[in-house]
């Protein structure tokens, strides 16, 4: 980790949960940051070992409030000027790199920055399918943070703020495998329901096929996935099963009286 006194300092905050397999290479591209904060809510495998050797600060903690509140917790361990908020199975590319330095050199004020996400999947980069999007991931610390969202989290914007999109790519190694998407879905699936149903949400099975419908082709005609080859069908498949279940999760919770 490098530090200059020509630009702002940047702190990097991961969230890490069993992460051994591509957190070296995430933790790798971090090696310009001045601090890397790695909070753990309870490995089993490598990954607090791998995040300490690196040179990072590594805080483990046992309970899991949700994506929301544990990247609010990792800033609030942070001591630089900028945040930059990355994912354990993520990769700054190095033109991302290059890009932000230079920004870091003449820092705007009261600007959140987005980056382009580039998510590989089961064998290809996807450029369609609408995954290929930008995110705030870069922000002055003292400016804002993440939501108390439980999944899908992002970082309040605060009324004031002005942002802008540059032009460079985050790489998303987000699936190992078929298993490791379904085990993951899954889990999205369920912090869904549970947020609605504390809200009191009333759904149909109707509504969770029509809705799977609308993402198969949304993702796969309207956002081009056609263009990402097997892998475009494939994903856009999943998707449209993984909405299913978030709403057939939903009206189970809401219609089996032994889950109240």
């Amino acid at each position: 980790m490098k530090h200059s006194q020509q630009r702002a300092s940047i702190s990097a905050i991961v969230i890490t949960k069993n992460e051994e397999l591509i957190l070296p290479e995430c933790l790798a591209s971090l090696d310009w940051v001045d601090e890397i904060i790695v909070v753990d809510s309870g490995s089993t495998d490598k990954t607090v070992m791998i995040a300490k050797n690196s040179g990072a600060k590594v805080y483990v903690t046992v309970e899991w409030f949700g994506f929301g509140k544990q990247k609010q917790l990792a800033q609030s361990y942070a001591t630089k000027d900028w945040i930059l908020a990355i994912d354990a199975d993520e990769v700054v590319s190095l033109k991302l790199k290059n890009r932000l330095l230079s920004m870091l050199k003449n820092p705007p004020k009261n600007t959140l920055v987005e980056v382009n996400e580039l998510t590989w999947v089961f064998g290809r980069f996807l450029r369609h399918s609408g995954w290929y999007y930008s995110h705030v991931r870069v922000y002055p610390r003292d400016f804002t943070q993440y939501d108390d969202a439980l999944v899908h989290e992002k970082v309040i914007v605060p009324h004031n703020a002005k942002t802008i999109v540059i032009d460079a790519e985050l790489l998303h190694y987000s699936y190992r495998d078929l298993t490791h998407y379904l085990v993951k879905s899954a889990s999205y699936a369920k912090a869904w329901a549970d947020t609605r149903q504390d809200k009191r949400e009333k759904i149909s099975i109707g509504q969770g096929i029509i809705h799977a419908i609308g993402c198969f082709l949304r993702m796969y005609v309207l956002k081009l996935g056609f263009l990402d080859g097997k892998q475009g069908f494939l994903i856009a498949l999943l998707s449209a099963h993984s909405t299913f279940v978030k709403y057939a999760h939903l009206w189970v919770l809401n219609n089996d009286s032994r889950v109240h």
